[in-house]
């Protein structure tokens, strides 16, 4: 079974949850799909044996060959090429590797060339996988596809997803048999929260809710998930003991058996949810 841990939000606890659920499981395949900042790595502690580059075309543009007529400026729909005095200007980084200028060139004039905007790096057996994207880098999509080409059919797999509900997070979850929606108790954690489950409604992948830093008072997103009918399948307390083993780089499945119980039941509710 493919679960994608994801939230509407940055710093809910996303990682807390996908890489306690991939320590509880006898074995596992967890692949970090936060690709701009990758952290399961510190909980986990892979050892890391491959580092791949991933590469995407962009135009590179023969001079010699181009009248500077415009039309590849005109085919592309994100302002990666511009003609200023019949000379034609490409901003590589924007680009988003269509290949329609190369259609739209009349004269030939455009080809293609590889640019490295990251890397995939896993350990021996591929059970750990986990995507960097280079600083300054604006487009992280090529780097969730290299991850998910490598996805093992022969064990359970959790994808730590990206925070919020962008086009990154559409590819992260994209063929998963459940999502995870990790929230919060807060204003924010509500707010983010119902654009997490309207994305995964859209998708029409099942979910259920993983509450975290759970007080006595959780009343607003217990009353959104009883007015929508979303199960909370585990509550994590606010608990100063959790942060304190956190900020060591310790998850609480590994320092506390009942955690460690509590997660693998909470990997067994998403297969049932499944099975509808």
């Amino acid at each position: 079974m493919k679960i994608a841990v994801l939230s509407g939000k940055g710093g809910t606890g996303k990682t807390t949850v996908a890489a306690s659920i991939a320590t509880s499981l006898e074995q596992c395949q967890y692949i970090d799909c936060d690709v701009e900042e990758p952290n399961g790595a510190i909980f986990l502690k892979p050892d890391i044996k491959e580092s791949l580059p991933v590469k995407v075309p962009v135009p590179r543009v023969e001079e010699l060959k181009c009248s500077g007529c415009g039309f590849c400026a005109q085919a592309c729909q994100f302002n990666t090429l511009a003609v200023v005095k019949g000379k034609v200007l490409v901003f590589q980084e924007i680009c988003h590797h269509c290949g329609a200028c190369l259609i739209a060139c009349p004269q030939g004039a455009i080809t293609e060339m590889d640019r490295e905007i990251g890397v995939v790096e896993y350990n021996e057996d591929g059970t750990f996988m986990q995507g960097k994207l280079n600083v300054g880098e604006p487009i992280s999509v090529p780097i969730i596809r290299e991850l998910k080409r490598r996805v093992k059919n022969d064990m359970p797999v959790i994808f730590d997803c990206p925070p919020g509900a962008s086009c990154t997070v559409v590819h992260s979850i994209e063929g998963c048999d459940y999502c995870l929606l990790v929230t919060e108790p807060t204003p924010f954690g509500v707010h983010d929260l119902k654009i997490a489950e309207q994305l995964v409604r859209k998708v029409g992948i099942p979910f259920g809710v993983v509450l975290n830093k759970a007080l006595q008072a959780n009343g607003s997103v217990q009353e959104f998930c009883g007015r929508n009918d979303v199960e909370i399948l585990m509550e994590i307390p606010f608990s100063q003991a959790i942060a304190a083993y956190y900020s060591q780089g310790l998850l609480p499945a590994e320092y506390n058996p009942e955690w460690k119980d509590r997660f693998r039941k909470l990997y067994e509710k998403a297969e049932r949810g499944v099975q509808g």
